[in-house]
This record gives C-alpha cells, sequence and structure tokens, in this order.
C-alpha cells in the first residue's frame, strides 16, 4: 500500500471516530466526578447519590461524588464551571447555586446561566419549620408572637441559601426581626437545634423529616403550598399563619460545564431518565423523604434557571434581604 492510500484510510479513520454517533457511544470510557457543592449528610447529598449509584448504572461507568462546599455551594459549583467540557465532571446543583445565587451574593464567580450546560432536572423538596422539641412555640404563631417580643433575639440556622431566604421571607411577611447563625453544614445546624443552642431552623424535608419523626424536632409548617404526604399533620406557612402566597421550596438538577458536545448531554440527560425510573430510587427519594422526582429535558432546565432567577431575585428583594 502506497502513503498516499495510507492516508486517505487514516483520513476515513478519523472521520468515522468524530462522528457524533461514535461520540455518544464511545461515552462514558472512564468513571465521571460528580461535584456535590454541599457537605455529606446534605438534602443535595443524598440525592446526589442516590442518582449517582443509578445513572453509573445506566452509564456503565461509575460517577464517583466529590463533596465541595463552601460559600453557600458557590465553591463546588465553580469548578464545575470551570472544568474540562468532556463530561468527565458534572455538577448536582441546586437553587441556592444555579438561581438564587447572584440575587444574594456581590461577588459571584460564574454566570448560573451562561457557564453550565444543563442536563436535566432532578427533583424538588419543601422545607420544615422546626424548632426544638422543648420549645415554648407549639404552633407558628407561638414562634412569631415570641419574636414580636424579643426583636433580633430569636436565632435561626442557616446552612444553605434556601434555609437563610425561606426564613427572612417569613420574617419579612410577619414583621419581626431574627438573628441568623451561619452553619457549615445542615447536619451541624439539626444538632444544634436539638440541643437546644439555636431556636430555629428551617430546612429540607429530606433533613428534618427523621428528626420530626423521633420527636427531637418539633415542625411547625412546611414551606410548599400544599402539605406533604409525608407530615399530613403539619400545615403550610400559609394555613398556619396566614401569611397568603407564601411558598419557597428547594429543588435539584444536573448541570455540565457550558460548552459540553450535545451527544454528551444527551447521555447523561438518557441516564438521570432510567435512574428517575428506578423502583427503589423513587421508594426512598419519594415516599421516605418527600422528594417530586421530575426528570425533564435539557431546555427545560434552561427555562427553569431562567424563571427561577428572576423569582429568587424578587424575594429576597421583597425580604429586604442586602447581598453579602
Amino acid at each position: 500500500m502506497n502513503s498516499l492510500s495510507k492516508r486517505a484510510l487514516a483520513a476515513a479513520a478519523l472521520v468515522v471516530l468524530s462522528a457524533p454517533g461514535w461520540a455518544q457511544d464511545a461515552y462514558p470510557s472512564k468513571p465521571i466526578k460528580a461535584i456535590v457543592p454541599f457537605a455529606a449528610g446534605s438534602a443535595t447529598d443524598i440525592v446526589s447519590r442516590m442518582f449517582a449509584e443509578h445513572m453509573g448504572r445506566a452509564l456503565g461507568q461509575n460517577i464517583v461524588i466529590e463533596n465541595r462546599a463552601g460559600a453557600s455551594g458557590m465553591t463546588g459549583a465553580d469548578a464545575v464551571a470551570k472544568a474540562a467540557p468532556d463530561g468527565y465532571t458534572v455538577l448536582f446543583g441546586t437553587n441556592s447555586t444555579n438561581a438564587a445565587a447572584p440575587a444574594l451574593f456581590k461577588a459571584v464567580p460564574f454566570d448560573h446561566e451562561k457557564d453550565f450546560a444543563p442536563v436535566s432536572f432532578l427533583c424538588s423538596v419543601p422545607l420544615v419549620v422546626g424548632v426544638p422539641k422543648d420549645s415554648p412555640a407549639k404552633v407558628l404563631p407561638d414562634l412569631i408572637a415570641m419574636a414580636k417580643a424579643k426583636p433580633g433575639e430569636i436565632t435561626f440556622a442557616n446552612a444553605s441559601t434556601s434555609q437563610r431566604v425561606s426564613t427572612e421571607m417569613l420574617a419579612s411577611m410577619a414583621g419581626v426581626k431574627l438573628n441568623m447563625v451561619p452553619y457549615r453544614s445542615s447536619p451541624n445546624a439539626i444538632t444544634d437545634l436539638i440541643g437546644g443552642r439555636v431556636n430555629l431552623f428551617t430546612a429540607d424535608l429530606a433533613v428534618m423529616l427523621p428528626q420530626v419523626r423521633d420527636g427531637s424536632v418539633r415542625a411547625l409548617a412546611v414551606t410548599s403550598l400544599q402539605r406533604s404526604p409525608l407530615l399530613p399533620d403539619v400545615p403550610t406557612v400559609e394555613e398556619a399563619g396566614g401569611y397568603k402566597g407564601y411558598e419557597l421550596i428547594a429543588w435539584f438538577g444536573l448541570f455540565a460545564p457550558a460548552g459540553t458536545p450535545p451527544a454528551i448531554i444527551a447521555r447523561l440527560n438518557e441516564a438521570v431518565h432510567k435512574a428517575a425510573a428506578d423502583t427503589s430510587l423513587k421508594a426512598r427519594l419519594s415516599n421516605d423523604m418527600g422528594m417530586v422526582i421530575a426528570p425533564g429535558t435539557p431546555a427545560e432546565l434552561a427555562a427553569q434557571v431562567r424563571t427561577e432567577g428572576a423569582k429568587w431575585a424578587k424575594v429576597v428583594a421583597d425580604a429586604g434581604i442586602e447581598k453579602q
């Protein structure tokens, strides 16, 4: 075979190997790193590990979770925004990292719309307004009355954007002032709530449910517009306090770095849908943790990010929360 023929065969091989179908079929050829921007034990961590396990089976490769907490999730999200767009680094993002950050922080190291390629919405969950079991607040109006009697003395724990904004939104609508105590993780905040070192913690149902069930935390309300089937006797904030239209829920989505090839995004999206259809995942997240599982298209998640960004900006402004 002459040199010209060899070059022709090589060129033909390159065309085949670079075809979109081949790229999609070949991906993934090694484990995928999934960054969770919050601590182990958080709701984001629980959701991420469940989806990662089942997605890995669908993809034929392990998805390795890396918890990279800090700066209200921005540390981990920024790492993915700056990662190579090859499908081997992805983000299990949330409303905190991929919608609310610009409304709350002056210096956000990434653009939540431009620096990520949406893959799929995963699920959502309401938060629970909780107090220690020995708190004198038996119902939500009791807590508000305590805050009015002692302006700025009632403390609330905060380990994420949704936790902070949901509480400050309630305080704003009730006309009271609360004192925020920052925490690095939800498990640490719950420990201090149980011990009575903070008066109030509004956290994801997935995180709060075990403590509510064992009686160490009293649930005063949920932050959704409807009651949770897992806590049917706990009223909504609107029902308990009369704060019409109050709603703030946490949601989770899968993102890749901007510029990730569409074939890889499609492969990841397919894996999300296969994971969401697994009966054991649905039992764990829906039945045990109150999650609403709702995978969709990349375009639908992109629209969600835009809508939620505008919503959070309004909520933060209405609550009078200053950017940090």
